[in-house]
Order: structure tokens, then sequence, then C-alpha cells
């Protein structure tokens, strides 16, 4: 029997009592934002910390400071070292961290100071275990929770001596699984490098002939047609895709949190429904090259007007993919773009860069090498990344586990 089974049959053999994270703290609010305008109010030695910098981490510090002033004549307060931070807003939103030094914040980050009931870190790994259920309670067109929110959210509260067992062998495990990671990591950068290297010399030597890109393909886009509009779009099912640049990681399709149109939109443009074996290109924005080939397409798809689709391919498709995404095409299309604010290419313009050209044999070839080396670098599902992903799927594991308790109830 483990030391923390021991303790907890000791302890709590019956369950444990549930409190709310108002009842478990000694303070929980939000900070404040010194105003902009008055120039006195920054530049201090106080760390004032924005939502954007909690990412599940230990904070010592932050990326602005703010003066004895700025703090004195605003919402902004002193949150105490060992507190537990969660944003409420922004992409960041629901992720937790701990402030090991004094700190400020503004009013998009919740403090939570523990009372002496719980421990610190104990609090912080169960905040940190309910990360997806407190961001599927946030709100509004700007992904939000309230401090009503965080306050009423249920934990439960062992002995601390319980307590302290489990926030020691998550330490431990975390520890471990970051060094193990870090090493992981950087294998996986020496390999993305070596990946590169080859990748380059693969697709620029020994060719045969430059021809245009547009007398490899159809280049199809939605010119003359506007972009979406919230009566186009519809729930899944009920129409079909329709991809973003959003869509494209690595040079694979992503087919989660895709967009779907109508029907009716749909087919207003025929000569841009996705097929199977098609290449997608970004031509605008700071997207602006990036590419992935189509495979195993779920359903109907189309694309938005910030892509356009490469179609008929007159040579290896999976070859062509790897063509475009490299040096020297993508340098060409930074080349040709426009100078406005949004970066921006024509489809005429993407159809007249030259790309060198091998044989059929060596473009199967070409692809074939490249894609196992791919798979090593970038697949979520092989390779390093895999490893990387199951040992953080472990960890959440193992934590889940750890901090999962009987409920005491009041007869008991």
């Amino acid at each position: 029997m483990s030391k923390l089974e021991e303790l907890i049959n000791k302890l709590c053999p019956n369950g444990v009592e549930f409190k709310k994270i108002e009842e478990v703290c000694d303070n929980v609010f939000a900070g404040g934002t010194p105003r902009t305008s008055n120039k006195d109010y920054y530049g201090g030695n106080i760390p004032w910390l924005r939502s954007g910098e909690i990412n599940f981490n230990i904070i010592d510090d932050a990326e602005i400071k703010i003066t004895e002033k700025g703090l004195n004549e605003s919402s902004a307060k002193w949150i105490k070292e060992y507190s537990v931070l969660i944003a409420m807003t922004g992409a960041t939103v629901a992720r937790s961290a701990v402030n090991i030094k004094r700190i400020t914040a503004n009013q998009s980050v919740c403090a939570m100071e523990p009372s002496e009931i719980v421990n610190y870190k104990f609090l912080y790994y169960y905040v940190e275990s309910m990360y997806n259920n407190i961001k599927g309670m946030a709100q509004g067109a700007l992904t939000s929770i309230n401090l009503s929110i965080i306050k009423s959210i249920s934990i439960p509260v062992p002995p601390l001596e319980v307590q302290c067992e489990i926030v020691r062998i998550l330490d431990n495990f975390t520890l471990l699984s970051a060094e193990l990671s870090a090493e992981l990591s950087a294998e996986l950068s020496a390999r993305q490098k070596q990946y590169n290297f080859y990748r380059e010399n693969l697709l620029t030597n020994d060719f045969e002939k430059n021809v245009k890109l547009k007398d490899l393909c159809d280049i199809k886009g939605r010119i003359g047609f506007r972009g979406y509009t919230r009566n186009d779009l519809v729930e899944e099912g009920q129409g079909a895709i329709s991809f973003s640049p959003g869509n494209i990681i690595n040079e694979t399709i992503n087919y989660n949190n895709c967009t779907y149109i109508s029907w009716k939109k749909y087919e207003e443009s025929p000569e841009i429904m996705i097929n199977n074996g098609d290449i997608i290109l970004c031509k605008t924005g700071s997207t602006l090259g990036k590419v992935a080939m189509v495979k195993n397409l779920p359903e109907k798809a189309t694309l938005n007007p910030q892509l356009v689709v490469l179609k008929n391919l007159k040579c290896n498709s999976t070859y062509l993919k790897y063509i475009i995404g490299g040096y020297d095409f993508q340098y060409a299309m930074q080349a040709k773009k426009g100078l406005g604010s949004v970066p921006n290419i024509s489809q005429k313009d993407i159809g007249n860069i030259e790309i060198r050209l091998h044989s059929p044999e060596n473009q199967e070839k070409i692809a074939s090498i490249l894609d196992r080396f791919d798979k090593l670098c970038n697949d979520i599902s092989e390779g390093l990344p895999a490893e990387i992903e199951a040992r953080k799927k472990q960890y959440e594991y193992y934590r889940d586990k750890l901090l999962t308790f009987k409920e005491l109830k009041d007869n008991e």
C-alpha cells in the first residue's frame, strides 16, 4: 500500500468534503489596468501581468511594469505570492498558473489566494485538471469567464497531509515528464533541421526542366464571389465544409473545428468543390504560402476566399505539395505578393511561378522519402510528436486519477 493510500484510509476513508473555491480562499479577485494614456503609470518596477502570459506555468515576473502611482490610482492590486491565477478572457482563457513572487495583474486575470485549509499547489493542480470544463463555461464574443463562475467551482478538500502527498507525487511526475519532453523536443528539433536540409536538396537537385505552375494544374479560387456572411453558416451535418487557413497544419488538413456553409452557398462555386488529391494553398494574409494536400475527405467541401485549390494535377500530387512548401516557391510567393496592409498574391501570379520539375519516376521516389521523414517529424499519430503527446496524456491521466475523490455525505 502506498503512502497516499495509507493517508486516505486513515484520514478520510469515507470520502472528502467538497467546497467552492470562494470557501477555500481568503480572497478571489480580478486585477485592474492603470490608464494607458498616463505615462506616469508605466515603466516602474511593479510586475503587471496580462492574461496572455498565463499558460500552465510558474510566474515570477511580468513583461510590463507599472509604477506605485499607477498601482495606487487604479483598480490594480497586489497579489500574494503562491496564489493561483486563471486567465478570464482571450486565447488563454481558463488556463492557470502560480505566482511565486508578489505581482499585480490586469482585469482579465483572476487571483485566488488560498486559505490555510488548502495547499496552493493542490489548488493549482485541481484547477489545471478542470481546464476544459472551465473553458466550456466561457461566454460571449470574447470567450470570457467571470469571477462568479470561478468562485462557484467546487473542489475536493482532503486533509492537508493528503493534499501535500498528492502535490509531492505530481511535482515529481511533472519534473520527470518535463525532462523527457525536453529531450524529445530537442531530438525533434534536430530531426526537423535534418529533414529541411534533405528536403531542399532532394527538391532542387537533378531536375530536368523549369515549368510554370499553371502548366501542371488548374488553379481555382473564389474570384468574383463575396465572402461568407453569418446567414451562410450552418451547423455540422447541414452543409459543406469550408476550408480556411486554420485547417492547414504542418502541410496536412485538420478536419477539426471546420466551418460549414449552406448547400446553396456551396453550389455557387462548382469549380472550387474539393476532392481528394487536390492541393490547397493560402494566398493572403499572414498565412500566405501555407499548403496541404487533401486526403481522406470526410464529406463535401469547398474553401473560403483566402485560399485557392490546385486541381487536375499533371504530376505527382505529393511531390507538388512538397515543391510548393519548399524554399524556392515560398520565396517566389513572398516576392510577388502585394504591398498593402494585408499581403495578397493573385491566382495569375501564383500560376506564373516556375517549378523545377523532376522526372515522374524521381517525383514518386522523392515524395515517398519525404513522406516517411515528415511522419517522423510532424505526424501527431506517429514519430516523436506522438511520443511527446503520449507523455502529456499519461501525466493528465495520473493527475486526474490522483485528484478524484469520493464526496463525503453528511451522514458519514
